[in-house]
């Protein structure tokens, strides 16, 4: 992300770039606004759970850069020709599922027509100028806190497979809808200085990139990452999206695999989902965080630390 001087209201202090997904403009010394916007095709055939899915990542740059959303426009791309309106119905009902849940007010929206279904919202938050979180901030000697699980490019792959069970669907349905405002409070109580979220590139796309732009490297322990049930398995018998290939292809030139294979590689480089976010802060500050997340239904975990060194991302 790009750091603009904030001497004047109305200035930008964060842009987006590649890869990035949000802005933030300074309104006052207390206040900032963040904007962000996302959506997705379909990832589940429940037109509900997929609208639920849809609006949790997409309020997700909010809490990755420590902001509360305000509210929110609906982003449909709808088949009026094949797809009834009542069904449309229902995914809007599932944004406003997570709406509700996260405290902010969907106030209107736009339709076009559009071959392929896709759903999300634009929304706008806001953030105290002074405690914004970015992809530039970590620091050498920080433990690296995951507050999700990875594997849901994986399970949803096999989803669409009819290859995962109802056991397996149903964490991956658990995961994706679960808004990360505890995950952005707990960083930022824990003293965060550099967070983003985890989604189309990976954990080693998103984490590689902080890494680059904070001039550290991101060294991982993969037998600490956390994986939903069933994704090792099924990613071992092949199961993996496209996406995720593609990650671990353009992560090359800031990649240290060391002895992992190329399943662990692309586990690693798995597209998620409205996935969780990553953030590094004290190793005084850990056991606190990490409680405080499993208390809150995260499953959670120290991934690794920072070093300082040649940036870029380091698996071990």
């Amino acid at each position: 992300m790009r750091h603009l001087h904030a001497d004047h209201p109305d200035e930008l202090l964060v842009g987006p770039e590649t890869g990035d997904d949000a802005a933030v403009w300074k309104i006052d010394d207390d206040r900032a606004l963040v904007s962000t916007a996302d959506f997705i095709t379909p990832v589940v055939d429940d037109a509900r759970t997929w609208g639920r899915v849809a609006a949790a990542n997409s309020v997700s740059d909010v809490y990755a850069m420590g902001g509360r959303p305000l509210f929110a426009l609906n982003l449909v791309g709808w088949n009026k020709d094949e797809l009834p309106t009542d069904l449309l119905s229902e995914v809007l009902a599932g944004g406003q599922d997570i709406a509700a849940a996260a405290g902010f007010v969907v106030v209107g929206g736009h339709t076009i027509d559009d071959p392929e279904p896709k759903y999300g919202m634009a929304v706008t938050g806001e953030v105290h100028p002074d405690r914004i979180l970015t992809n530039s901030g970590l620091e050498a000697g920080q433990d690296l806190i995951l507050t999700k699980p990875l594997g849901i490019g994986v399970l949803t792959t096999a989803i669409k497979a009819g290859k995962a069970t109802e056991e397996q669907a149903a964490a991956a349905v658990e995961s994706m809808t679960g808004i990360n405002y505890v995950a952005a409070r707990v960083a930022l109580a824990c003293g965060a200085t550099g967070c983003t979220d985890v989604t189309g590139f990976g954990l080693m796309g998103h984490l590689g990139r902080m890494a680059l732009e904070s001039g550290v490297s991101a060294v991982v322990d993969f037998e600490a990452v956390p994986f939903l049930p069933g994704a090792v398995d099924l990613a071992a018998d092949g199961i993996m999206p496209g996406g995720s290939r593609r990650n671990l292809e353009w992560a090359d030139k800031f990649l240290d695999t060391g002895d992992h294979g190329e399943v662990d590689q692309l586990l690693i480089a798995d597209a998620q989902t409205s996935g969780g976010l990553i953030f590094g802060i004290d190793p005084s500050e850990t056991d606190a965080a990490l409680a405080e997340l499993a208390a809150t239904g995260h499953t959670a975990a120290r991934i690794g630390s920072t070093a300082s060194g040649a940036p870029g991302f380091v698996l071990r």
